[in-house]
């Protein structure tokens, strides 16, 4: 499954917001610096989903396309 995602670093809390099917905003507590909100992002959404998550474009932008 491929799903757009909408990353906010540095918000200061962790939560996923599903905007629709495919489409989805993470807040995430880290900052974007040397790729730590990236692995954030997977780990979060790893829980969500119970599946490996693998970023496939978008990892220096906060716009990102992932497969689940």
């Amino acid at each position: 499954m491929i799903i757009n995602v909408k990353v906010k670093p540095s918000s200061g809390r962790q939560e996923i917001v599903k905007e629709d099917e495919n489409n989805f905003t993470v807040f995430l507590k880290s900052h974007p610096e040397n790729g730590k909100a990236n692995v954030e992002l997977v780990k979060i959404l790893h829980k969500y989903f119970n599946k490996p998550v693998k970023i496939k474009s978008g990892l220096k932008n906060r716009k990102k396309i992932l497969e689940v």
